[in-house]
């Protein structure tokens, strides 16, 4: 019997090329959707964007921001999160294969293959910022070898596990969410990297085990514009070189960059896919 909790759905009819601007404000807007997806129709013009949320969404305000009308109904109680990424087509980032188990037996060669299956996380290599992160991940490991790892906000675990694969070196994934965390431990199992990623419930980077395990020479953080500015002087205090920043638009880069500066952070690199951005951060003067 499934006992997740209700979810709540809002739903937008609009043009395919408005489809991801509004899929960035659905993510971005309070309360933050579980999942954003878009559905788009093959013979016309039309594309449908929808968010699950694990509460009721301001249809009203929504409506407001997106100058569209969106519908927020009530869902049965189904597995939806789970049931609207089943299905989903595999996803090649750098050097990465992405897939479900409905693509067993897909796994072109020469890729570094991990599974993810579709469930309550977030992160199933589908989203841009995910995607950009795995990219970036590739690209530095043309460069050098990463020691310590933090993943922080985990989700499935995805770039935890991507790092054990890249670096077969210890992996910290954590997430404020207790369902994240266990999901990312599954999926370690699934890909055979249990040994190397160690998951854990922490609610920032001042979490006694991280601070113990700092300082860390790789920190991935695909959260949102917000936490990221209001995590900076943690994430600094932990940070021991390379920081991987996402889950951000484009017009927020230089504000989260600002909050970075100040702790000796210079801009390396920057990956964007449509309106979403992916930054590399360096701290010049640490130790290598």
């Amino acid at each position: 019997m499934n006992t997740s909790p209700p979810l709540w759905k809002a739903s937008v009819v609009l043009k395919k090329e408005e489809a991801a601007d509004v899929c960035a404000l659905f993510e971005i807007t309070p309360p933050l959707p579980q999942a954003v997806l878009t559905a788009e129709e093959p013979f016309s013009d039309d594309a449908t964007v929808e968010a699950l949320y694990d509460v009721m969404p301001d249809g009203d305000l929504l409506s407001k921001l997106a100058g569209k009308e969106v519908r927020v109904i009530i869902l049965p109680d189904l597995d939806w999160i789970r049931l609207s990424q089943e299905g989903l087509p595999p996803v090649r980032a750098g050097r990465f294969f992405v897939y479900g188990a409905h693509d067993q037996g897909k796994v072109p060669p020469g890729v570094i293959p991990i599974r993810i299956e579709a469930g309550l996380a977030f992160g199933t290599g589908h989203h841009e910022t995910t995607a950009l992160c795995l990219s970036i991940l590739s690209d530095l490991a043309k460069r050098r070898r990463y020691a310590n790892v933090l993943d922080l906000g985990c989700g499935t675990g995805l770039l935890a596990i991507g790092a054990a694969k890249l670096w077969r070196r210890h992996v910290i994934a954590s997430d404020i969410d207790p369902v994240a965390a266990a999901v990312t431990r599954e999926n370690a199992v699934a890909n055979g990297e249990a040994p190397l990623v160690a998951a854990l419930v922490a609610d920032g980077p001042m979490h006694p085990t991280l601070v113990r395990a700092a300082p860390f020479d790789l920190i991935l953080a695909n959260i949102l514009a917000g936490p990221l500015t209001r995590l900076a002087p943690s994430i600094a205090r932990v940070a021991g070189g390379t920081l991987v920043l996402s889950g951000l638009l484009r017009w927020q880069e230089n504000q989260v960059l600002s909050y970075y500066r100040p702790h000796g952070f210079v801009l390396r690199a920057v990956r964007r896919d449509g309106v979403w951005s992916a930054l590399v951060l360096e701290r010049p003067s640490a130790k290598r």
